[in-house]
Formats: C-alpha cells, sequence, structure tokens
C-alpha cells in the first residue's frame, strides 16, 4: 500500500504558520496526528477508572494484605523498568507501530487477568503482563509519535496528548468513583474489563489507517553504532536521564504513595480532600496545559524546568505547611492547592523532557534513548515512594519535605549542566545561522 506512505513524516511546521488556539494546532496536524489524538482520552478512561482503586480492590475485595497489595503494586514497576531497555531494542529494530500494539495486547491481558485475581498466582500473571505493558509504553508512543511529527509540533503534541491522558484519567476516576462497591466484586470486574478493551484503541487505528506508519528508523551506514553505550554517548543525555530520574523521585514518585500518606497521617485530613487534590491536579492540567504551551514555546526547554522546579517547591511547601495545621479545613485546603500547583508544573514537564528526548535521538537510537528515558522515570517511581514510606514511617515528616525540596534544588544544577552541553535545537531555539544575530534570537 505505497500510496499511503508518505514522506512528508515527520512532519514540522514553522510556528508562524500555525493558527492560534486548539483549532491552529489540529489544523497544522497531520492526518495520522488526528487519528492518534482523537482517542486518547478514550483510551486512559478505563485507566483513569482502575488506577486509584487498584489497591482497594487487591485488598477489600481481593483479601491479599496491604502491604501485598503494595508489594504487587511495586512489582509492576520494577518489571516494566528491567523490560523498558528491551523493548527500547525491539523499537529500533522492528518499529515503534508493532511494540505499541504488542504493549496494548499485553496490557488488555494483565487487566483481564487482575479482574479475575481471587489467588495470588492470577495476580502475580496479571502483574507480570501488566508490568510488560508499562514498560513498553513509553519508549514506542513516544517514538512512534516522534514518527508523525517533529520540531516544535512535536513539543506541542506531546503536551496535548498529556492534556487528554489526564482528562480520560481524570474522568474515569469519577464515574468508577460513583460506581465501585468494595461488597460488590463485579462492579470492580466489569471496570477493569471494559479498560482492557478501551486499551485496545491504538491496534484499531496501527492495524487500520495508521498502518503505514512503522516508525521504523531507515537503514543507514552510520558509523554509530545500534547500543545502549552509543545512547550514553550521546551530548548531554546522561545528565538528562539524571534530571528525569530525580524529579520523578520528589515529582510522580510521591503522587501514589508519599503524598496521599503525608496528607492522611501528618495533615490528618479526609479522604474526600486526598481525592480533591487528585481532582484539583487534573483540571489544571486540561484547563492550562494549551496556555501553557503557547508561553513556553520558543524558550529554552532547560529554562522552562527550572521554572517547573520552582512552582513545585511552591507545591511542596504548601504540603509542608498543611502539617503544621493538622485536621483543620486549612489544612485541607492547603493539602488541595499542593495538589493545583504542582499540576501546573507538570503542564511544563510534559512539553519539555520528551521533546528533549526526541530531538536529540537519531532515527536508528529513538527507541533506545526512549526506552532510557522510561527506566530513569520507572526508578524515581520505585524510589520515591520507598523514600516516603521510610521517612513518614519515622516520623521524619519535616525530613521528608525538605528531601523533596533539595532534590528540586539539585535538578535544577542538573539543568544548567545540561544546558551548557545540548544544542540549541534540542532546547527548544531555532538553530542559529550565519544570517542571524544573538540579539534576533529569544534567549527563553
Amino acid at each position: 500500500m505505497t500510496a499511503h506512505r508518505t514522506s512528508a513524516l515527520p512532519v514540522d511546521v514553522p510556528a508562524d504558520e500555525i493558527g492560534p488556539g486548539v483549532r491552529g494546532f489540529w489544523a497544522a496536524l497531520p492526518r495520522e496526528g488526528r487519528y492518534l489524538l482523537s482517542t486518547v482520552a478514550l483510551q486512559h478512561l478505563g485507566r483513569g477508572m482502575t488506577l486509584p482503586f487498584t489497591v482497594i480492590y487487591l485488598h477489600e475485595v481481593r483479601g491479599f494484605s496491604l502491604e501485598l497489595s503494595g508489594t504487587l503494586m511495586g512489582l509492576m514497576a520494577v518489571i516494566a523498568a528491567i523490560y523498558g531497555p528491551i523493548a527500547g531494542t525491539f523499537v529500533d529494530r522492528v518499529g515503534a507501530r508493532l511494540v505499541v500494539m504488542s504493549g496494548s495486547v499485553l496490557a488488555s491481558i494483565g487487566t483481564v487477568a487482575l479482574a479475575f485475581s481471587s489467588s495470588l498466582p492470577i495476580a502475580l500473571v496479571a502483574c507480570l503482563f501488566l508490568g510488560l505493558a508499562h514498560g513498553t509504553g513509553w519508549s514506542a508512543s513516544n517514538s512512534l509519535i516522534s514518527a508523525i511529527v517533529a520540531g516544535r509540533m512535536r513539543q506541542r503534541y506531546f503536551g496535548v496528548n498529556f492534556a487528554l491522558l489526564n482528562l480520560g484519567i481524570g474522568l474515569g476516576g469519577v464515574l468508577a468513583g460513583a460506581v465501585v462497591d468494595v461488597d460488590r466484586p463485579i462492579t470492580f470486574e466489569a471496570l477493569f474489563l471494559l479498560d482492557a478493551v478501551l486499551v485496545l484503541i491504538p491496534v484499531m487505528w496501527l492495524l487500520g489507517p495508521l498502518r503505514h506508519v512503522h516508525g521504523r528508523a531507515a537503514h543507514t551506514d552510520a558509523s554509530e553504532p545500534r547500543s545502549y553505550a552509543a545512547v550514553l554517548r550521546r551530548p548531554g543525555f546522561g545528565w538528562i536521564l539524571a534530571v528525569t530520574a530525580l524529579t520523578s523521585t520528589v515529582g510522580y514518585g510521591q503522587m501514589e504513595a508519599g503524598i496521599p500518606a503525608f496528607a492522611r497521617t501528618v495533615s490528618q485530613v479526609s479522604t474526600e480532600a486526598v481525592g480533591l487534590l487528585f481532582a484539583a491536579n487534573t483540571a489544571v492540567i486540561v484547563l492550562l496545559q494549551f496556555v501553557v504551551l503557547h508561553r513556553i514555546e520558543g524558550h529554552r526547554r532547560t529554562r522552562v524546568m527550572m521554572t517547573l522546579l520552582a512552582i513545585w517547591a511552591v507545591s511542596w511547601g504548601l504540603l509542608g505547611l498543611s502539617g503544621l495545621l493538622p485536621g483543620t479545613l486549612a489544612a485541607a485546603m492547603l493539602v488541595v492547592a499542593y495538589g493545583a500547583v504542582f499540576g501546573l508544573g507538570e503542564t511544563m514537564l510534559q512539553p519539555s523532557i520528551p521533546a528533549m528526548v526526541n530531538d536529540s535521538a537519531p532515527d536508528h537510537l529513538r527507541g533506545r534513548m526512549n526506552a532510557a528515558s522510561s527506566t530513569a522515570f520507572m526508578l524515581g517511581a520505585i524510589v520515591g515512594p520507598v523514600l516516603a514510606g521510610v521517612l513518614l514511617g519515622r516520623g521524619l515528616a519535616a525530613v521528608f519535605i525538605g528531601c523533596m525540596l533539595l532534590g528540586l534544588v539539585v535538578s535544577a544544577w542538573m539543568l544548567l549542566r545540561i544546558e551548557r552541553i545540548v544544542s540549541p535545537e534540542v532546547n527548544g531555539l531555532p538553530a542559529a545561522s550565519p544570517s542571524t544575530s544573538p540579539r534576533t534570537q529569544r534567549a527563553g
């Protein structure tokens, strides 16, 4: 079907040719990008229905101890971190399309197994398949996106994709909260089975109208080998991995463990307040992502990330302050404010790090570089909950907040290192030309 193969991929559009707002972005997108984005929210609706309630389901419905339930959740992240580099190799060898489809199938099988995890062996099988699926997700999907769009469009795409993903997860959580009942296991089983169907949506596109988008590097005679050693030799990439792992540890790695634990045990707020925290977080991302994308375009991604770190420092300060007012309405309001402010920072993260990784990646190493970034992120998701458990379990709430703030400071230092190493294009600036003076470039 060579008629479908278009040499226009990946597509970049000059900023001055992209119309304003969502309509302008949508009009500038290639057909393939529209297909993928059109169902992102629906695809993650099921994820939103199951993610907040998986531990509750394993503990209160299936009867596993709370410790075992938490261990099973952690096992998924460990499997994902181990499999991620292998998935990245597959992306470079066979293309992102096949790996994305395999990840969707693995996620579907794992979710079905989780729906019927009446015994530990079945739960372990579910964790295995879901861990493998999570290990494929980042490297394969980001590589597929990069096969469709480039440059400024790629940065915008990552941001819009993140907003739609959060919209689906947020709506799913709200819907599930109104349906699930621990005394009726079938309510949980139905949601898991619905999730198992929705995660297959990418397979529908990639077997149908997008079957020509293979996301596979063209054969070249490049002297650089296809290996992870070559990945680590890329200018500044080791620092990008380090800042990814650290920001994950003090950011996303706390969302499912440290933050709820601090809110409940230190700030002593209700479960409703914790729910509002996540609702506020999702609402800010969905409502402000496109506004933020417009504001940060043309600025150095490292500087955008430093702004993010400052915003996250404010959010951690709010959470820490809530711990000084335990059990009060003020504490609850500060906890919810934490979620909103943290979400504002998140709108700057997703258009920055993934775009930086993919703009620095040659086609023959793209899968491996995305996989390395995914593994670094997973390390933060593993270390973060452990760190929170140790410190908060020993009553060291102030030390916990201090560690988060210290992590942000070290991340800022790493970003300064990255800024001195990577090229202007990788850092989000237009390439300098002989006719371009420093005064005409946006310093960001």
